[in-house]
């Protein structure tokens, strides 16, 4: 088992976050949706605080999806010690977790499609915090 992560999405991001839970259950992950469980319109924030709870709650990584990304890693911003990163390639996914130790990822549905999503999801959820000075100056705006 790779290990936990936990997923959400409003209307806008419900078929990639289906895709996405197929691809990291594949990947062996255990994946926990935190819904919504119907493409229905819905409010993203409701999901980002479910997603960000759980992610500081037991220290897992999360992702979150809207059309655009945009709504959900604002939201997901506010809750304190969330790094959240929309990211629309594997290179800002892999330097969101090496260099800024990014907990969730926001992507956007209307953005990108199911290809370039994979690549992003493990470029993700493969790549590990590098630490040293980049925890410094993390701590200058997140102190733990």
């Amino acid at each position: 088992m790779a290990g936990k992560v936990v997923i959400g999405s409003d209307h806008g991001g419900f078929s990639l976050k289906e895709f996405a839970i197929k691809l990291l259950t594949e990947m062996g992950y255990e994946v926990v949706d935190a819904g919504p469980e119907a493409p229905v319109s819905c409010d993203y924030p409701v999901y980002a605080e479910k997603v960000a709870k759980q992610v500081c709650a037991e220290n897992i990584p999360g992702i979150l999806i809207c059309g655009t990304g945009l709504g959900m890693s604002m939201a997901a911003n506010k809750h304190k010690g969330i790094r959240a990163a929309m990211c629309t390639n594997e290179y800002m996914a892999t330097m969101a977790r090496a260099h800024n130790n990014a907990n969730i990822l926001c992507l956007g549905e209307r953005v990108i499609g199911p290809g370039l999503a994979e690549s992003i999801i493990r470029a993700f959820m493969t790549s590990e915090f590098e630490g040293d000075r980049h925890l410094r100056r993390i701590n200058l705006f997140d102190p733990q």
